[in-house]
């Protein structure tokens, strides 16, 4: 068996965390099984079920809190485990370090996966990540990116034109993602929601990037024009108070759901009647991708990348003008379900395609799909 080690910050619910664990589910683990290296101390969201798949976890300081100990954790884990082949999971070139030191180590292939198209505005975090690609992209034998534009923004202009970035699609596992009409009735009369009622979407941490006071200001004027609707808001983050407090201040509270973490993500996406992701910047959001699989109607900004589209049911909005957007949301709630199986499979979204390509790319050896885990 062979066995990669996957560095990133935590496992907990978010996209890059997401998109790992789909694969590993369905990695023939007779032949490959994937470890982790993280910074958190508390106990993650997925670390039960890494575990339990034969997983391994290990536990190191942040660079941000203690560089030297970092490294010599980092470097102690690849060399007493032998870890020949490593994966980054970054949205910085800054991350790009880690791999220096895995090859110092003795890691002889180096895989970095991009994750997001941008890391904000800050002038900081711009010169960061420009000094990170000058310093370290020499490291990275493997360049991974699930879009166009987490591409080029994590490795540039030139290396994405020249070839040398392999595009990894954010797939999904399509028996699970798909409509269930019996769980949109079931998940409908947990939440109080009629099946008259038009419910509004979206699946994300609260963070700046997700834009939720947008989001929020979308739904005050949807329920102006339409009073039978509610808005859906899944996940949790450092800005949920402030969620909140929006809602309260919007007079809008009693009409939004917030229903937290949640690990039926595909049954929800079945209890909506349309998906908005108003964010300021992505890689490429498995959410959108998630929703599509569901045969869900999308309206999203038009700063995410238009690869998000595989299906023809997504709509590209400009941030800004909220009462355009809530037209628009309120047409696509409109929508009858749309089939999307065959558009999924024809362009390579399907979980069997993307985890052949991850064994080529990060194992170096022809695809194999496995049973794995499958979700109910």
């Amino acid at each position: 068996m062979e066995r990669a080690l996957c560095i990133l910050s935590s496992m907990n619910a978010g996209g890059a965390e997401t998109f790992l664990m789909k694969v590993y589910r369905n990695l023939d683990k007779s032949k490959y099984q994937l470890d982790f290296c993280i910074n958190v101390k508390e106990k993650c969201y997925y670390e039960d079920e890494i575990l339990g798949m034969g997983g391994k976890i290990y536990r190191i300081p942040p660079k941000s809190e203690d560089l030297k100990a970092f490294k010599k954790q980092l470097t102690k884990t690849i060399q007493e485990n032998k870890y020949d082949k490593v994966l980054r999971i970054t949205s910085s070139a800054m991350g790009f370090m880690d791999l220096k030191i895995a090859k110092k180590a003795g890691a002889s292939r180096c895989c970095v996966r991009s994750s997001n198209a941008s890391d904000g505005n800050s002038l900081k975090a711009k010169i960061c990540h420009r000094l990170g690609r000058v310093l370290y992209s020499k490291y990275a034998d493997i360049k991974i990116a699930p879009s166009d534009l987490a591409a080029k923004y994590t490795f540039g202009q030139k290396a994405y034109n020249s070839g040398e970035v392999n595009i990894l699609h954010n797939g999904v596992d399509l028996d699970v993602y798909k409509y269930y009409p019996r769980h949109r009735e079931v998940l409908r009369k947990e939440f109080s929601v009629s099946p008259e009622t038009k419910l509004v979407g979206h699946v994300g941490r609260f963070d700046e990037q997700k834009n939720h006071m947008f989001l929020l200001e979308v739904f005050q004027k949807i329920h102006k024009r339409d009073t039978n609707t509610k808005l859906l808001l899944v996940g949790e983050g450092k800005l949920k108070d402030a969620a909140l407090d929006k809602a309260c201040a919007l007079g809008i509270s009693k009409d939004v759901i917030f229903a937290g973490l949640r690990a039926d993500v595909p049954h929800l996406l079945s209890a909506m009647d349309v998906f908005v992701m108003p964010s300021f910047y992505e890689g490429m959001p498995n959410t959108v991708i998630e929703a599509q699989a569901t045969g869900l109607p999308c309206v999203i900004a038009d700063t995410i990348t238009r690869e998000a589209d595989i299906t023809g049911l997504v709509d590209y909005m400009p941030l800004g003008n909220a009462d355009k957007w809530a037209e628009t949301v309120l047409k696509k709630a409109e929508n009858e379900r749309a089939d999307t199986h065959s558009s999924f499979l024809r362009q390579g979204y399907s979980i069997q395609t993307v985890v052949q390509d991850f064994v080529r790319i990060v194992f170096n050896k022809a695809g194999s799909f496995g049973e794995g885990h499958r979700e109910n």
